[in-house]
């Protein structure tokens, strides 16, 4: 069966020709502007939407489907979620990235002695990094930077993540 991802949102219309302003996050712009098609749900169904055109526009993304030429055509639409299959995903991953939920629920572990500290429990962004929230063995929720330095080994098979337990980094 196949899987769906969301990419992004139909925020509203952008001028009178049915164009769509797409709300998605910053580091997924350019892979949405590369796009030559997305998915609506309706219902229990994914239904295909062609991409006749799409542009960055300040912070988000101006798209045009085909056979939607006016806002009344487009306005059903509005607010609706957009997802790719999940294998259009993964061909663009680059070796050192993955899907957040490969990464929810894999334990994190001392690269040094191999101990476990806690497991993911979420994914999130600053701006600067993305953030590994982890919930410690003492229940704690703590934020880790989600850069090399700091987490050098993300192992999906052996369902583990290694990091480099800095001082005061899990307190």
């Amino acid at each position: 069966m196949t899987k769906f991802i969301s990419v992004g949102k139909i925020l509203n219309f952008h001028g009178i020709k049915g164009e769509a302003k797409i709300g998605c996050s910053k580091n997924q712009l350019n892979f949405v502007l590369s796009l030559d098609s997305v998915y609506i749900k309706n219902g229990s169904e994914y239904n295909i939407l062609e991409i006749v055109s799409s542009r960055p526009h300040k912070n988000i993304v101006l798209m045009k489907f085909d056979g939607i030429n006016s806002i009344d055509e487009l306005l059903p639409y509005k607010g609706a979620l957009l997802f790719v299959d999940e294998s259009t995903i993964r061909e663009s991953l680059e070796d050192d990235e993955f899907l957040i939920d490969e990464l929810v629920g894999l334990d994190v572990c001392d690269i040094q002695d191999g101990k476990k500290l806690g497991f993911v429990i979420g994914v999130s962004n600053n701006g600067a990094s993305d953030l590994i929230s982890v919930k410690t063995s003492s229940k704690k929720i703590c934020l880790i930077p989600f850069v090399k330095a700091i987490v050098p080994e993300v192992d999906i098979t052996g369902k583990k993540i290694l990091i480099n337990n800095i001082e005061g980094l899990l307190e």
